[in-house]
């Protein structure tokens, strides 16, 4: 089902890499500013990355345009493999839909089809991984590279257990809902409360008004998820990464521990950590004046530094 059409946003558009079509759409607010491209997290589509942040960022001096991952939103889903849970997915035997690399190259081709030669990054849970990697595998077109809510973007499998919340995990998986509106709204609202700060008081009215507005079935479809989960990195370790990179981590995650967000920090060279207080798995706008403040001085010391080839 397509989004409801929304006048801050461009209307849909498409771009390619191989036989996966890959939905994105800008801000139209903030046009003219320095390209960022946001990539969301696992089973979601492009608009749970909050209006308000995305306006936010433009009034730093953004251009800002976000995307579907291939398994997510309008983009192309993949056909259905044995493995049929996120958790199997993570420690089972692996399936071969796709690659970690088809992902990165997945940003890639967006950037390509907006007709940005290079752009900042910002990728939330499973868009930080991804993000990490077209930082590794493309380094020229990433100008920065902010990774949020993520684990390092080179482990897999049992590796990535000292950094999941597997008792989160398991009621992520456990979560059933019918494949309707109404299902997907109930999952909307099911998650955010699963992935919310606990030391916050959850607002269940804004859930479902937010899940209402997006009845992204994406948030249930366990297949899509494990196929996303399931896609193998190959390439360099996070160690290798040479732009500026940015850390973010909510202290209260749920999901992802914030010792993740540490050991992606320690590992990439001049990174820098933020701890966002009373935040989980999520966004709340308690948190987007830091989140935009962090971002923007990142932005501002990368244009002190050398110009690699292709910039």
């Amino acid at each position: 089902m397509s989004p409801a059409p929304n006048p801050l946003w461009s209307p849909v558009r498409w771009a390619e890499n191989g036989a996966v079509r890959l939905a994105f759409d800008s801000l139209t607010e903030g046009a003219g500013g320095e390209p960022l491209l946001l990539a969301t997290g696992l089973g979601v589509n492009r608009l749970w990355v909050p209006d308000g942040l995305c306006r936010m960022l433009a009034a730093q001096g953004f251009a800002v345009a976000r995307y579907d991952q291939r398994d997510g939103g309008e983009s192309t889903h993949l056909p259905p493999t044995p493995t049929r849970s996120p958790i199997s997915a993570l420690f089972g035997k692996r399936e071969t839909a796709y690659t970690a690399e088809d992902m990165a190259d997945d940003a890639v081709a967006v950037m390509s089809a907006l007709g940005w030669r290079s752009a900042h990054l910002l990728g939330v849970s499973l868009g930080g991984a991804v993000a990490q990697r077209v930082a590794l595998r493309h380094p020229d077109r990433v100008r920065t590279l902010t990774s949020m809510a993520a684990v390092p973007g080179d482990v897999s499998g049992l590796r990535t257990m000292r950094y999941i919340q597997m008792r989160t995990l398991a009621k992520f998986a456990r979560l059933r809902f019918p494949d309707t509106p109404e299902g997907a709204v109930a999952a909307g609202i099911a998650v955010s409360r699963l992935l919310a700060s606990p030391h916050r008081s959850f607002d269940e009215p804004a859930a479902r008004e937010a899940a209402e507005r997006n009845a992204d079935r994406g948030m249930h479809d366990q297949q899509a998820q494990s196929r996303q989960i399931g896609a193998q990195w190959h390439g360099p370790p996070i160690s290798a990464i040479a732009r500026p990179t940015l850390v973010l981590h909510g202290e209260d995650d749920p999901l992802i521990m914030p010792g993740a967000g540490r050991a992606i920090a320690s590992r990439i060279p001049d990174s820098r950590l933020v701890l966002l207080p009373q935040v989980g798995h999520e966004i709340p706008d308690c948190a987007w004046d830091r989140v935009v403040s962090e971002i923007s001085r990142l932005a501002t010391v990368s244009q002190q530094l050398p110009v690699l080839p292709g910039d």
